[in-house]
């Protein structure tokens, strides 16, 4: 791993992957997959850890991560955004696969009441609910439209409820029995060049505020009995990392070595005043509105009157 950046915070599993000294290298038990969609502006990465040994390298778990690049996701552009959502859609529906016939739930993740964490509840907000209707026009009625059973759910912080989202989450599977779980989130970046413009989505579920270091109940198949796909997108990158980067630009600029820069940083590192600072665009209020919308319609199309 590239000195110094053991500690930076990330939730994309791209990036770690990026953090080792020499990105050609081959790790044990990671496969790496890039494709690029010209006619859509896509980047497409997906990193396969396969085994415990890759798990421990990378510090994920053991499971499919699939990253879609979209410089422009958080841009007002329908046609653009129709594109990306077609492509969200197909890789939601390959990790769920055939499980997503039997119920899903769609979990957003997060505080509506702080914009850079309501991604998972303004997703819910734009979702096609139809476990309602299943239950009162029967399965005749599902397969005529072609419906996937959908409920959702946005169980809030625990800041709000007093109790971890996996504890409300698993008291109200119970009683509804979905075969799947699609949890969506906030996530956090190390690079300023990725927030809002990158999809992770993976099969290995989600450890709510993780990327920030605040820790809650993981959601996986563990802890919920079923499969458990993650959808997120970084709203929220490190001011460490801002600062890193910068510096570090303009020390190799003007000619310091490596071991001088890495020195310089870990005095900066040593103050208390950068830790637990995370910083946001400007416009995120518009750009959660856009974003969330086309997930929306990304997981819709997955479920509703499509094949």
């Amino acid at each position: 791993m590239k000195k110094g950046y053991e500690d930076i915070r990330t939730d994309l599993a791209l990036e770690v992957r990026e953090s080792f000294e020499d990105d050609d290298v081959e790790i044990k038990g990671v496969v790496l997959e890039e494709d690029y969609l010209k006619e859509k502006d896509l980047k497409i990465t997906t990193v396969i850890i396969k085994d415990e040994q890759g798990a421990k390298a990378m510090r994920k778990p053991i499971g499919t991560y699939i990253t879609i690049e979209a410089q422009k996701l958080s841009e007002k552009d329908d046609e653009y955004h129709s594109s990306i959502s077609e492509e969200i859609g197909k890789y939601i529906k390959k990790l769920i696969g055939e499980d997503r016939e039997k119920g899903v739930m769609v979990v957003g993740l997060g505080n509506r009441e702080v914009t850079p964490d309501a991604l998972g509840p303004l997703v819910v907000d734009n979702l096609f609910i139809t476990r309602h209707l299943i239950k009162e026009y029967g399965e005749d009625f599902q397969k005529r439209n072609k419906l996937t059973c959908v409920s959702a759910l946005a169980p809030g912080v625990m800041a709000q409820t007093g109790m971890e989202a996996v504890e409300i989450i698993r008291g109200i599977m119970k009683e509804t029995k979905p075969s799947v779980v699609l949890a969506i989130d906030a996530l956090a970046s190390r690079s300023v060049h990725r927030v809002n413009t990158t999809i992770q989505i993976s099969d290995t579920g989600i450890s709510p505020g993780a990327g920030i270091g605040n820790n809650r109940m993981a959601l996986n198949e563990d802890s919920l009995g079923v499969k458990v796909v993650a959808l997120g997108v970084p709203t929220v990158v490190d001011a460490m990392t801002i600062i890193r980067d910068s510096m570090e630009n303009m020390l190799n600029s003007q000619g310091f070595s490596q071991n001088e820069v890495q020195s310089f940083f870990s005095e900066v590192t040593n103050q208390e005043s950068f830790h637990n600072m995370f910083v946001t665009p400007k416009n995120i209020d518009e750009s959660m509105k856009c974003i969330s919308f086309t997930l929306s319609e990304a997981i819709n199309s997955c479920f509703c009157g499509r094949s």
